[in-house]
């Protein structure tokens, strides 16, 4: 018996060791150290005029490679850890930390979350939480912690100069949440439809001429589709986006039949660039969708979208790289967006966007007609190109934005700071 045991112990250690070769190998692990301040002042009359959250945030992420042959598997996990570092019961409310039942900012939180991954030749399925990238369904990183969904992505590479995806996602976890739920919150709309389904692809990535084919359905919500056509050369950038959003199902957000579409130009030159942009929507409802980030039009900027019934935008942006002036890593941005023919009251009696109010007994529209309002962005941002520090960023931004009461947003000077640090452990 003794030498059958050796043997499955050597067999044994040998497919342990090529398991290893290819799972802790070829793995990666991120640490990244996240300080960021928000104050948000109230112009208009408000319950809570003045908000002010600071906090420390790590963010970890791990990537395993995958076991060798034709069908490889793998894991990919993350942890984030948070620490309250100001923040009374009167300024809470930012979106960085999580507010308690008597209306104050937790000390801390934490989550951790990940997916199983499978992989055969140029193409993945992940199984499990993870972050999602399209432009139909996108999880955000605006705030301590990333937005994580949970389900299921096939990520694919087999074809040259296409790069297609397809997913369905159950449960979404919020930036300022511990645990992910079975509701997908929209502008608008929230649903607790229970899934969301997405196909499409990108076609001719990094090349000059490239595109963009995307659809979707929010059970019982909407059907969206999507499609991009961008350019470029040294000197120039040209960007179109166009959605079609259609209620489908139960239609549990109201009738909706609405277009939206940007076109951007940007022109660069030396060290300095200049946007232009005109955004519209056509439609009886705002342009809406779930998840932070599944907007991909010119004027969804850092606070407003611009997505309002019948709006219709323009933006104005400038950049300068002040390397070129002997500051390497330091990068300035300012832009100015106005958006104005703003109407909601034709949105569906009844929907999300225009409910039946029990106490004054009439269908109250969120949006009324004639709505405009502007936003301003001043940034900076900073990274620091060698030495012991190397990769520090510290970011340090001012938003402004006035509405009137007919566009039904908030009147808002908010001031970000951002100190990042990335570790790179394997």
């Amino acid at each position: 018996m003794r030498a059958p045991t050796l043997l499955s112990l050597l067999l044994a250690g040998t497919c342990n060791s090529v398991l290893a070769a290819g799972l802790i190998d070829d793995s990666t692990l991120d640490l990244l150290s996240r300080n960021f301040y928000l104050e948000n002042k109230e112009r208009s009359p408000s319950s809570k005029p003045h908000k002010e959250e600071w906090a420390q945030g790590f963010i970890a992420n791990f990537a395993s490679g995958f076991t060798p042959g034709k069908i490889g598997f793998g894991v990919d996990a993350h942890a984030f850890a948070s620490l309250k570092l100001d923040g009374g019961k009167g300024h809470s409310g930012t979106g960085l930390l999580p507010v308690d039942s008597g209306g104050r900012s937790e000390r801390d939180y934490a989550s951790a979350g990940g997916a199983l991954k499978v992989r055969a030749s140029n193409t993945t399925l992940s199984m499990g939480e993870m972050t999602v990238e399209t432009p139909v369904f996108d999880t955000s990183d605006k705030r301590l912690q990333p937005e994580y969904a949970t389900g299921l992505l096939l990520d694919s590479r087999e074809i040259d100069a296409l790069h297609w995806q397809a997913g369905h996602f159950t449960a979404f976890k919020n930036q300022d949440a511990s645990t992910g739920h079975g509701d997908f919150s929209g502008y608008g709309a929230s649903t607790r439809s229970g899934a969301i389904d997405f196909l499409g692809g990108q076609f001719f990535e990094g090349r000059p001429v490239g595109g963009a084919l995307y659809a979707s359905q929010l059970n019982d919500t909407w059907r969206q589709f999507y499609a991009n056509l961008h350019g470029s050369s040294t000197d120039w950038m040209l960007d179109g986006n166009i959605y079609r959003t259609e209620d489908q199902g139960r239609a549990e957000a109201g009738a909706i039949a609405n277009t939206a579409y940007s076109l951007s130009s940007k022109y660069s030159f030396a060290a300095q660039s200049v946007t232009l942009a005109y955004q519209e929507i056509n439609g009886n409802t705002p342009f809406d969708f779930v998840g932070g980030d599944s907007i991909y039009l010119a004027n969804s900027i850092k606070y407003a979208d611009f997505n309002g019934p019948g709006e219709r935008s323009w933006q104005v942006r400038y950049d300068l790289n002040l390397a070129t002036f002997g500051i390497p890593g330091l990068k300035f941005m300012t832009r100015y967006v106005t958006g104005r023919g703003i109407d909601g009251t034709h949105a569906p009696q009844g929907g999300a966007y225009n409910p039946f109010d029990a106490d004054s007994g009439q269908y109250q529209p969120q949006q009324g007609r004639g709505g405009r309002h502007w936003e301003r962005d001043i940034d900076l941002h900073y990274v620091v190109q060698s030495g012991p520090a190397k990769d520090l960023s510290v970011q340090v931004s001012h938003v402004s934005h006035r509405a009137n009461n007919a566009q039904a947003g908030d009147d808002i000077d908010r001031v970000y700071v951002v100190v990042e640090y990335p570790l790179k452990l394997r």
